[in-house]
């Protein structure tokens, strides 16, 4: 442990002298695995930038997602945090990441596990809570995600936004994320560019969505081919769309469902084939939106008006909200490949008595 003493103010905490990231690979023998998509930030320069687009760290309580080799795990603790706890799925990056535990002791806790199925919502000491109207808890969730999580892993933590439970149950939680530039363009897009997807709708309607930089591929090893933004999440006091994740979420797919034709077309998804037109022209009517517009079109406000009205309408009608628009189609499918087998041998026999 390194106290620098500062003159005028109390001493920092840096970590001390230890092995480079580059080094501790080759020292454990790491290798980025293809098929879990990671690839590792060896530069510490970019690392301390993600790492200060968080804000101020010091004496904050931090998350960092799937930490790896331990680049971003270094700035984190550079930046004079309270505590660290570091949740890696992968086993041959756990001695790496003991060694900076314990050149940082008491600072550090590592949990062996996926993100995907830890419960969050002790991860952090209650007296950190802060009512949902306040600002931002003292608690920060970082990390440079493999591309093959990011995507399901964000509509998680949306939802957990939504519900205010997981990591939001102490409050408006920021994270500080790093997806590929395309899927960081989907998140932050406004309405008439062609990257608006469902991902901008979900993201938007909960939080506020910056991009804060793009780092090139080449700064990875092994080099991705497509380049990486950091993207900062604060959710909002009040969503843009207050009903549910689920209904919004079902709402928000029905609608790109065919996002180069007009939205009617994938709003009509929503409804059971027998009274589709007029419950797809009631819905489009009453939430006044124009069903010659294509889905990226479509502003908040207008995908508000949606959810809102199918809200009306599944309160009257229970079935509606359940009703599996594929699944309407598979079962038509199956009855139609059900009829053509049975009626295939009897061709034949009517030959025959012919």
């Amino acid at each position: 442990l390194c106290l620098m003493a500062v003159p005028g103010k109390a001493a920092a905490f840096r970590l001390p002298p230890l092995p480079t990231v580059g080094e501790i690979i080759k020292l454990f023998r790491l290798k980025a695995q293809k098929q879990l998509s990671q690839n590792f930030l060896l530069d510490l320069r970019l690392t301390d930038k993600i790492v200060r687009q968080a804000g101020e760290l010091k004496n904050a309580h931090v998350c960092e997602v799937g930490p790896g080799p331990g680049g971003i795990t270094r700035s984190i603790l550079n930046a004079g945090v309270e505590q660290l706890l570091l949740i890696e799925k992968d086993t041959r990056f756990i001695p790496g990441l003991q060694m900076l535990s314990e050149a940082a002791p008491g600072k550090v806790r590592i949990v062996h596990g996926d993100i995907l199925t830890y419960k969050m919502e002790k991860a952090f000491p209650k007296h950190l809570m802060k009512n949902w109207e306040d600002e931002p808890p003292d608690i920060h969730i970082i990390g440079n995600l493999p591309f093959s999580v990011s995507t399901p892993l964000i509509i998680k933590w949306l939802e957990n936004v939504s519900k205010k439970d997981g990591p939001f149950i102490y409050g408006r939680t920021q994270m500080t994320l790093t997806f590929q530039k395309e899927v960081a363009e989907r998140l932050t897009a406004n309405p008439g560019g062609r990257q608006r997807s469902r991902l901008s709708i979900m993201a938007q309607h909960l939080c506020t969505v910056e991009t804060c930089f793009v780092i090139p591929g080449q700064a990875f090893v092994p080099k991705p081919e497509v380049d990486v933004a950091v993207v900062l999440f604060t959710p909002l006091v009040q969503p843009k769309i207050q009903q549910p994740f689920k209904l919004v979420e079902k709402v928000v797919q029905s609608v790109f469902q065919f996002r180069r034709k007009y939205c009617f077309r994938g709003i009509a998804t929503l409804f059971p084939e027998s009274g589709r037109l007029e419950r797809t022209e009631q819905l489009m009517m009453t939430a006044n939106v124009d069903p010659t517009l294509r889905p990226y079109q479509l502003s908040m406000s207008q995908f508000r008006n949606l959810c809102d009205t199918y809200r009306k309408m599944c309160d009257e009608d229970p079935s509606l909200f359940v009703y599996n628009y594929r699944e309407e189609l598979r079962q038509k499918k199956r009855g139609t490949n059900s009829l053509k087998s049975t009626s295939t041998p009897e061709e034949p026999e009517e030959e025959n008595q012919v």
